[in-house]
């Protein structure tokens, strides 16, 4: 088969509707837009509801901002590690997963002192409140906290002046 004698199906290439170019070609006068009328004036936003109060005005608002970047620690409290686990043990984000109390063992969680602590445990955490640094000391206990310490703030004003350039 030779390119040339190639040929489009018969309906698939259609001219376009010429409105507006006089009455003989049977769109003309109004255009094929009808009487009167706002959309024959001209055209509307997008969303608006011919003066009725708009679906997003409708809505309930959700006020205030919600940061994306928010680290949600689970609660642990003394009282908890001190029922579920013996003296010596070492609790961890894994040990606590398979003792139920996480969802998973990668998912954040602090230590907090509600509770008392009777016996030694070691405990390995992302963050632990100071009552609860103090606690497991006082019980004959160690803690290590695996999260950096000190976090810079976000904000660039605040973090030129840490890094000392304005």
């Amino acid at each position: 088969m030779d390119q040339h004698l190639l040929r489009q199906a018969a309906g698939a290439k259609k001219n376009r509707k010429r409105v507006g170019r006089g009455n003989a070609s049977g769109h003309g006068t109004t255009a094929t837009r009808g009487h009167k009328g706002q959309l024959k004036r001209g055209s509307v936003r997008p969303g608006f509801e011919g003066g009725q109060i708009p679906m997003v005005r409708r809505l309930p608002h959700l006020r205030g901002f919600k940061n994306f970047a928010r680290i949600e620690f689970q609660a642990i409290n003394l009282e908890l590690l001190a029922d579920r686990f013996p003296a010596g043990a070492v609790v961890n984000g894994d040990t606590l997963f398979n003792a139920r109390l996480l969802e998973s063992p990668n998912q954040p969680f602090k230590v907090l002192a509600r509770g008392e602590l009777a016996h030694a445990l070691t405990v390995q955490a992302p963050r632990l409140s100071e009552g609860a640094k103090a606690a497991i000391t006082a019980a004959g206990g160690s803690f290590e906290e695996t999260a950096p310490a000190d976090r810079t703030p976000r904000n660039r004003i605040h973090r030129r002046k840490a890094e000392g350039t304005n």
